[in-house]
């Protein structure tokens, strides 16, 4: 996919992951962006620097949760803006504890932002695209929606759900060419993991690593785009020698240290 001239909603705007691809697709010459999140106020900083190189920036606040809110912002914007040629869902929240200290309210959190929200636009434009017979659409899942992690059993179990979403909507969605695509980071540096207990052995990557790998994958038209050389060890070995990989996670895991505590941590939209 060419980003030149491109339109482009990417959700989760605001910070991490989905503020560097806007700040990305913005470089590669898109033409305009809209930047979807909860906070009006990071949002906007956002806007500024993307339209300082060159694209223009639109402003949506909202909560992917609310369908009634999201399905009237989603058909203004495209009768205002025009089609939208790419759609980014990278909306997410994570809470990191041993599952048996888990609570229902984060466990409901993470599967409506990261499950029931992500469903909630992708089905408001995928229609619109597949009427168009053009589109792409790209879910962000993560190395953990090939590989489950101890202390993030939910946030797992959302991104394996997101990765079989994906897979089911590219056979569907193909015959009105509209392409769906995965991207599947590893730890990356954001706001979201900065008071996680990290995993031993794992270098996170930055955000902007991340951005530059989607759009190298966009141009390859790759349907799953891995991010990082751990990634692709991690994957393989987990292929040929799932029991060694079982181990190696079990070592790695921060429920192994046990003088540290297990704070829950989040990350806002």
């Amino acid at each position: 996919m060419n980003i030149q001239g491109k339109t482009a909603l990417i959700t989760g705007a605001s910070r991490g992951i989905g503020r560097a691809i806007a700040l990305e697709l913005a470089r590669q010459g898109a033409k305009r962006l809209l930047l979807v999140a909860r906070n009006q106020l990071l949002l906007t900083d956002v806007a500024a620097e993307v339209e300082a190189l060159g694209a223009e920036a639109i402003v949506l606040p909202l909560d992917l949760t609310q369908a009634i809110e999201v399905n009237v912002a989603v058909a203004q914007a495209w009768r205002s803006y025009g089609p939208i040629d790419l759609l980014v869902n990278c909306a997410g929240v994570a809470h990191q504890t041993p599952f048996l200290r888990s609570q229902l309210f984060q466990v409901q959190e993470e599967i409506a932002v990261n499950l029931i929200g992500m469903y909630t636009i992708t089905r408001l434009i995928a229609r619109r695209m597949a009427a168009r017979k053009q589109g792409k659409i790209v879910n962000v899942s993560s190395l953990m929606g090939k590989l489950a992690a101890p202390t993030m059993a939910t946030y797992s179990a959302t991104k394996f759900a997101i990765q079989g979403f994906t897979q089911a909507l590219r056979a569907e969605l193909a015959p009105q060419n509209v392409q769906v695509v995965s991207l599947l980071p590893s730890l990356t540096d954001t706001d979201m993991v900065r008071n996680f207990q990290l995993f031993r052995w794992v270098m996170p990557m930055t955000a902007d690593d991340v951005a530059r790998s989607l759009v190298n994958g966009l141009r390859r038209e790759s349907s799953e785009i891995l991010v990082g050389w751990q990634s692709h060890i991690a994957v393989w070995c987990s292929r040929i020698m799932p029991w060694l990989m079982d181990k190696v996670l079990q070592m790695a895991s921060p429920l192994t240290t046990q003088s540290k505590r297990y704070p829950t941590s989040s990350s806002s939209i």
